[in-house]
């Protein structure tokens, strides 16, 4: 990232600008900057597959992602959708590191991509940098939790 009063690249200003990362400090953001680039999906393609290793993790800042399950062959169920400064992806961070979930984009879709193996061996050498990261996805895996609650308790009614 640049310092005061210099233009910071797309890419920085992406990810430093994302809730998901926006007052993160300046050491840290750098750090997530290593090993970020810029990821588009057209509409209906598949970003991840239920199952497959997970890598990888993303910051949408536009455009909208289905999170769905198939269980069995049936046709895929609806989880979640996601959007502009929502978080994709968080079980590159957690033994077996495989995705619980797949990921479809519904229509074109702009973020940011972070290799999660990288940011993984980031996190092991930096605790500081680590426990930061890990609160930050805490929180998303809360927010997410609750989301699955209420949606089961207005299937109950």
């Amino acid at each position: 990232m640049n310092s005061g009063n210099e233009t910071m690249t797309p890419l920085a200003d992406a990810v430093a600008t994302h809730r998901f990362t926006a007052d993160m400090e300046r050491e840290h953001l750098e750090m997530m900057l290593e090993v970020a680039m810029f990821k588009e999906f057209d509409s209906g393609e598949i970003i991840f597959r239920e199952g497959e290793p997970a890598n990888r993790f993303y910051l949408i800042c536009q455009g909208k992602v289905a999170v769905e399950t198939q269980p069995g062959r049936g046709p895929a169920t609806l989880i979640q959708t996601l959007g502009t400064n929502d978080v994709l992806g968080w079980s590159w961070l957690f033994p077996p590191h495989h995705w619980h979930f797949s990921a479809r984009a519904v229509e074109p879709t702009r973020a940011v991509f972070f290799y999660g193996t990288r940011l993984r061996k980031k996190c092991e050498d930096d605790p500081v940098f680590g426990f930061e990261l890990m609160k930050r996805v805490a929180g998303i895996l809360i927010h997410r939790l609750q989301h699955t609650r209420l949606q089961m308790l207005s299937l109950a009614k």
